[in-house]
């Protein structure tokens, strides 16, 4: 049986607050790789609940959080997709994201525009 692992290194400063996020999966390079926000989820079957690890660094930015979010909902929809095939549903998620995403553009160039 194959086995692969990944490995997640969160630096945090002295109030607990992640300064630095790196990874590292055993079937990739020998390099970690440098994050400024991850989300993990794990489905426990027995609770029947979604176990989250959500962190970002003091470094990521408003606009690339809203990206973050962006790509996560849209690749959200296309996992959904190969695991039910119900288009419907995703096609929701995936204009869930695009309001989203225009949403949030809006709303930064009316806060630019009061600067």
């Amino acid at each position: 049986m194959a086995k692969s692992s990944i490995h997640i290194d969160v630096e945090l400063d002295k109030d607990k607050v992640p300064e630095n996020i790196s990874w590292h999966a055993s079937d990739n390079s020998d390099e970690a790789q440098k994050a400024k926000a991850m989300m993990v989820a794990f489905w426990d079957g027995a609770d029947k609940s979604a176990l989250r690890i959500d962190l970002w660094t003091k470094e990521m930015m408003v606009d690339e959080m809203a990206d973050f979010f962006y790509q996560t909902f849209t690749t959200m929809a296309d996992t959904f997709k190969r695991a039910t095939n119900q288009q419907p549903l995703v096609d929701d998620i995936k204009n869930f994201a695009k309001e989203f995403y225009q949403k949030f553009r809006k709303i930064q160039m009316e806060q630019n525009k009061l600067v």
